[in-house]
């Protein structure tokens, strides 16, 4: 009976032991698939958490419609601007105020414009083509005579290039340069426009005006005091005097068609900046007062 007993007490002890054996596997089992599962949600809160800054900002290109007087200066503040604003991408398409105005009319991709003249942004204001209350005048400049920097004509007055040694005067085209349009009206107001119409050689814009000096296809040339501080090739001869022609304006307006309202109005702003300013002074503008 003792034997028998004993035996019992084992087969009681093993049984225990069975069961304390497997209430812990159980703990640890449902330990590891807890910790399993705890690991798994804070991995996809990690993930959640990284995701926004793991896409990059998406690139912006904006189109700035420019007068061809305005290339130089408005190169470096890209270089500026967009180091600055990584995200932005800046092209500029430079010409005559003129063609730039009827671009934009007929629907061509801008969402600035900067003009050489208030003739120019005027027309799309009225037209509604400028977004309300996003234009302004931003600069101002001055029309001189240039030529040749080897030159040996002797000119220092606009009554002087009706010599016989200049054979060629260029000129932007009125109806679409301003500077042109400027040139005329001063030739006019001292009365040289039709004497000289036989040596005029019209330009699409006033930097090719100022090629054309720069290499001697005209012997004198009508540009701004901007254009003429670019060139080593080319000397001032003469200031035309301001009274005989219309000031020389350069309004900027946010063309009302763009599709980047937010990031045209950042770059209109950053262009009235004193960090702007102080890039256009230096290429010979002036800030109206």
């Amino acid at each position: 009976m003792f034997i028998k007993r004993r035996n019992n007490v084992v087969l009681y002890a093993l049984v225990i032991m069975m069961l304390i054996f497997a209430a812990g596997c159980g703990n640890n089992s449902e330990s590891k698939t807890d910790s399993n599962a705890s690991n798994a949600t804070n991995a996809a809160a990690g993930s959640d958490t990284k995701a926004p800054n793991s896409e990059p900002e998406e690139l912006v290109n904006l189109t700035i419609s420019a007068a061809a007087s305005m290339t130089d200066a408005l190169n470096e503040i890209e270089k500026s601007y967009e180091a600055a604003h990584p995200n932005i991408e800046l092209s500029f398409n430079f010409g005559g105020s003129g063609a730039l105005q009827k671009q934009i009319e007929q629907g061509a991709p801008a969402d600035l414009f900067l003009s050489a003249a208030t003739k120019n942004m005027k027309p799309l204001v009225e037209q509604n083509l400028i977004e309300e209350g996003k234009e302004k005048t931003l600069l101002k400049n001055e029309l001189v005579a240039v030529v040749p920097a080897d030159t040996k004509a002797a000119v220092a007055s606009i009554e002087d290039l009706s010599k016989a040694d200049v054979k060629k005067v260029a000129i932007g085209i009125p109806e679409s340069v301003p500077a042109g349009n400027y040139a005329k009206e001063a030739l006019t107001n001292s009365k040289l426009w039709e004497p000289l119409q036989s040596k005029m050689v019209q330009a699409k814009d006033v930097r090719q005006v100022l090629q054309y000096v720069e290499t001697a296809n005209a012997d004198a040339g009508f540009v701004y005091k901007t254009d003429a501080l670019t060139s080593s090739k080319v000397k001032i001869a003469f200031t035309v005097v301001p009274a005989s022609y219309s000031a020389v304006e350069y309004p900027i307006g946010i063309v009302k068609a763009t599709k980047h309202a937010k990031e045209a109005e950042d770059f209109y702003n950053y262009l009235q900046s004193q960090a702007s300013l102080d890039v256009f002074t230096k290429y010979g503008f002036t800030v109206p007062e």
